[in-house]
């Protein structure tokens, strides 16, 4: 595979999470959108860093992935917590922070 390939497939992937993000009302096939725009960036990270020669990208994709599990912690923690107290995980219905 070239270097074009990884590209292609990362925006490949990187669309389908924004579309994922901008389209869906449920709150946990938001959160996988974005895990899936956080993988695109990190095979862009891991297919630089393979052509320079260099570990940096690798070193920032593991950076990525930590990130990403706390994020998908967090965010569960608080989709759970919402769930118990709405029964609901529409995001329309997500407005307990508004004034």
């Amino acid at each position: 595979m070239t270097q074009t390939h990884y590209l292609v497939l990362s925006a490949a992937l990187f669309m389908l999470g924004i579309i994922g993000v901008m389209t869906r009302r449920n709150i946990i096939i938001i959160l996988m959108s974005m895990e899936l725009m956080l993988n695109a960036v990190n095979i862009n990270l891991i297919a630089f860093s393979r052509q320079l020669g260099d570990v940096t990208g690798q070193v920032f994709a593991v950076f990525v992935i930590c990130v990403a599990a706390a994020e998908a912690a967090v965010g569960l923690g608080i989709i759970v917590a919402f769930y118990r107290n709405k029964e609901t995980i529409n995001i329309d219905e997500m407005n307990l922070l508004r004034w």
